[in-house]
């Protein structure tokens, strides 16, 4: 006889704190099995087989596990595709539900509606919760029920919106998992990757950097901000939690957070976002994609100070500073008038917090092809963005040693040439018939 069983699936959630999918499997009638699926589907577009994220998800992993073995219960982590992962823990368990928290990217949401029609099938039930988000995918609409695609007026009505309540955490309850003898978490060697110099660290909210947050977040070289993407992204840290602590301690930082939730409607509303322009009419704009180009940008070449240093930043460490991000993207597309969709790509194999939905925001906001209402004339000037948020250039010389130097290379493009060039190639595309 197989023992009925609920399944709790971990994805975008790695924590026992605050849980909501976790709280409500826990709640049910049957004993939970807690599982993680290293989705081949996803790691096998993966080149780098010493990809910091996946270390990073498998130390989280094992940390749980260890919790779990205090209650004499384990985490079990598969690898594979996840509908035949299911198809196998049928063989295993009688399985009555199966819980998990909601993620709203396209591939997520596909993935799940196949799995809920498989289980439906054989009277499993299969229940998603809102979880990663203060607001849910039609929680915040404009009085004709349409998503908001404007940031300050989706801001204010999810201000207006939020109780006290929303925040409140879900409380868990150890005692319901189910009795499993200890065994190890799959191993990085079996996923087909290798450790890396990630060390995982339990999140934690600093106030002291919090408190500041507005005055110091522009500037790269203070490293004055919450360094907690990668635990948003991977749900190291409650939401709900952040918000909370926003709201008693910077209300700059809770526009961060809220801005997050705004990428995640978009892209959960026009799934187009992920391979094209927002505004259809920015994709006719005639790209010059010359991959020396690129290649010089990538690695940190352009002889523009600011732009390598963050992309040496990134390529070493896996984070960018926010300011720099900006500046940088503003550059491949503007001044080098490269594809936003190629410097998309690079930053979703380099960052370490990537999260699409963000990615795609930002970058879209820097070519002007987004739902920023900004006209597509806005070029950043890498010298103006260093006057004003690195004067002393001590970020400069941190990931540029050889900066003011013989060794350091001419600047690629001359700026005034490339903004204009810029302005003018996209004036031409999206007014034809006045070229």
């Amino acid at each position: 006889m197989k023992e009925k069983v609920n399944l709790f699936w971990f994805r975008r959630d790695l924590r026992f704190e605050d849980n909501i999918g976790l709280a409500h499997a826990l709640k049910a009638d049957f004993p939970v099995v807690p599982i993680f699926i290293f989705d081949k589907n996803i790691l096998d577009q993966l080149e780098d087989k010493s990809d910091r994220r996946v270390d990073f998800i498998h130390q989280v992993l094992h940390q749980l596990n260890l919790n779990l073995k205090k209650h004499n219960s384990i985490l079990k982590t598969y690898y594979g595709d996840p509908l035949a992962i299911f198809q196998e823990l049928e063989k295993e368990f009688e399985i009555q539900q199966i819980y998990c928290n909601r993620d709203y990217e396209p591939y997520a949401i596909k993935r799940d509606k196949s799995i809920y029609e498989s289980l439906k099938q054989k009277d499993i039930e299969f229940k998603a919760f809102k979880d990663q988000v203060i607001f849910d995918k039609k929680d915040i609409l404009k009085k004709d029920e349409t998503p908001y695609t404007v940031y300050s007026y989706f801001a204010k009505k999810w201000k207006e919106k939020l109780k006290n309540p929303d925040l409140k955490p879900a409380e868990i309850h150890f005692n319901q998992f189910k009795k499993i003898d200890l065994e190890e978490i799959i191993s990085l060697d079996q996923l087909g990757f290798q450790p890396t110099e990630m060390v995982f660290k339990q999140p934690t909210l600093d106030a002291n950097i919090i408190n500041e947050y507005d005055q110091h977040r522009d500037f790269p070289a203070l490293e004055q901000t919450t360094q907690l993407g990668i635990h948003l992204r991977f749900g190291t840290i409650s939401i709900r939690k952040c918000v909370a602590f926003a709201r008693e301690h910077n209300e700059v930082w809770l526009s961060e957070l809220i801005w997050r939730e705004f990428f995640m409607q978009i892209l959960y509303h026009f799934p187009h976002v992920a391979k094209r322009a927002f505004k259809s009419k920015y994709d006719n704009i005639p790209w010059r994609n010359n991959i020396d180009d690129f290649e010089k940008w990538r690695n940190g070449m352009t002889g523009y100070p600011i732009v390598d240093a963050g992309m040496r930043q990134l390529n070493q460490t896996g984070f960018m500073h926010n300011r720099v991000r900006m500046i940088v993207a503003s550059f491949l597309c503007k001044h080098l008038l490269i594809d936003w969709r190629w410097g998309e790509a690079y930053l979703a194999q380099k960052l370490d917090d990537y999260d699409l939905a963000a990615n795609n925001g930002n970058w879209q906001w820097a070519a002007g092809t987004g739902c920023d209402a900004a006209p597509y004339f806005r070029v950043f000037n890498p010298y103006t963005q260093t006057e004003r948020f690195d004067k002393n250039h001590e970020y400069i010389k941190q990931w540029v040693p050889e900066y003011k130097s013989k060794d350091y290379p001419a600047p690629m493009v001359e700026h005034k040439f490339a903004r204009e060039r810029a302005i003018s190639t996209y004036k031409n595309a999206l007014n034809p018939g006045n070229s």
